[in-house]
């Protein structure tokens, strides 16, 4: 059987076909892989074509900080500070869910009124000033940085 990447959705419905775990992880092996946060974000940047000092300028996040979260010294930085990061890269939702995970952070749920608007303003291709705009328009809490 050939390996190649698939995307989550073929996973998980190759894995409600399987007969047996493990065979699963054996024949998904390369797309089975755990990165930290870290090394997520550095990915992003290199799909994206992206530096990382424009994403965290556009982030609004304290120069330190995001550049720690960066280089791995800091692990599970708020959800706050993680979506600042989607919106200032530009993600889409996926990626975002994606980065939600790698960061141990809960993924946006569009039944909730405040993650909708975040997840409209990745839709949007908002950045973190206009988003905190429409959160404040809408009598919800803005972005905390």
């Amino acid at each position: 059987m050939e390996k190649k990447i698939v995307d989550t959705e073929k996973l998980e419905h190759q894995l409600g076909k399987a007969r047996d775990v493990q065979d699963f992880w054996r024949d998904n092996e390369l797309n089975l892989r755990e990165m930290t946060l870290a090394e997520f974000l550095q990915e992003l940047l290199t799909a994206k074509g992206l530096k990382k000092g424009e994403v965290v300028k556009r982030s609004g996040l304290d120069k330190g900080y995001a550049y720690h979260l960066f280089g791995g010294q800091k692990q599970n930085p708020s959800r706050d500070k993680v979506l600042a990061l989607a919106l200032a890269m530009k993600l889409t939702t996926k990626e975002t869910q994606h980065l939600l995970h790698y960061a141990g952070a809960g993924a946006l749920y569009v039944r909730d009124h405040w993650d909708s608007v975040l997840w409209y303003a990745l839709e949007h291709q908002m950045g973190v000033v206009d988003t905190n705009l429409l959160l404040t328009e809408l009598n919800l809490r803005a972005l905390e940085l």
